[in-house]
């Protein structure tokens, strides 16, 4: 079951709201503005899509805030004599079922803890201080659109700052001066970087989601592939069901309702399909 947590408002996050906040007013009543005119109509136009735009940002970026990553039930036991379960996590050393010491819980497959939430999160990828939350089995989606509609938002507005500069306004040319100036300029350092630095996490994520895997498990899986080259193995991801299989196991599997940040398609989180297992089987 997906639950939500209280917000602890902290610097981090108020960083982002600011710059949300200060790419979108820049963008419509300076860039817009300065360029097409807002109350002409290519200006209203311009300035409703980036609206549209950036509040789909901001829902994101709130619903990952305050959507729990997910908790590992009290009574989870690893059931080793399940037949739908073929894949079981064991401790590397020892070979034991995975235990969590400091919250004194099995650890179900994917599972980790993580040390600023001091709790086991399901299908951890990491923790992200701008969300002052957990990226996990409940709001990754969440988190991915959010990433998606902050990219759109950056390019976006980097292109009307371009063509406000470029082109010839209506505005009388000495408003550009002294404050709009600064508005610029600082929008031009934020913006560059932002859209390049967000540009690549987007493609970095997008990557794990093709392969199933979190950042976790990517860095786990470097060191595993390194051991089974060469003890002569081929190492292989336990959850990777192909491409389009993996996009549906995040995304959900209505199309139409990949951009959306929803997240009704997932299961409980404890357990997750295997390429050992039939395509009909379905999460539980």
């Amino acid at each position: 079951m997906k639950a939500t947590r209280g917000c602890r408002i902290s610097f981090h996050v108020t960083v982002v709201a600011a710059a949300i906040a200060y790419i979108y007013f820049s963008t419509v009543f300076v860039f817009i503005d300065q360029w097409l005119g807002l109350w002409s109509s290519p200006g209203m136009l311009n300035a409703v899509l980036f609206s549209v735009v950036a509040l789909f940002c901001i829902l994101s970026y709130a619903l990952a805030i305050y959507t729990d990553p997910g908790r590992v039930p009290s009574s989870f036991v690893p059931d080793v004599e399940d037949p739908e379960n073929t894949v079981q996590e064991i401790k590397r050393k020892g070979g034991d079922m995975r235990y969590c010491q400091k919250c004194s819980l099995y650890k179900p497959p994917r599972a980790h803890h993580c040390r600023v939430c001091n709790r086991c999160v399901l299908r951890m990828d990491h923790h992200c201080v701008w969300m002052n939350n957990c990226v996990g089995h409940a709001n990754y989606k969440i988190f991915f659109i959010f990433v998606l509609y902050a990219v759109i938002v950056c390019i976006y507005s980097l292109v009307l700052l371009v063509g406000s500069l470029t082109i010839d306004s209506p505005k009388d040319n000495q408003q550009i001066e002294g404050s709009y100036r600064t508005v610029y300029i600082l929008s031009g350092l934020l913006l560059v970087p932002l859209s390049l630095a967000l540009g690549v996490f987007l493609g970095w994520h997008v990557h794990l989601i093709l392969q199933n895997k979190t950042t976790i498990e990517y860095q786990e899986g470097v060191r595993a592939m390194w051991l089974a080259e060469k003890g002569g193995h081929v190492h292989s991801h336990p959850y990777d069901l192909g491409a389009y299989e993996n996009l549906i196991s995040v995304l959900g599997p209505n199309v139409c309702c990949w951009a959306c940040p929803t997240t009704r398609h997932i299961g409980s989180g404890l357990r997750y399909r295997t390429p050992f297992e039939g395509s009909s089987t379905s999460r539980s």
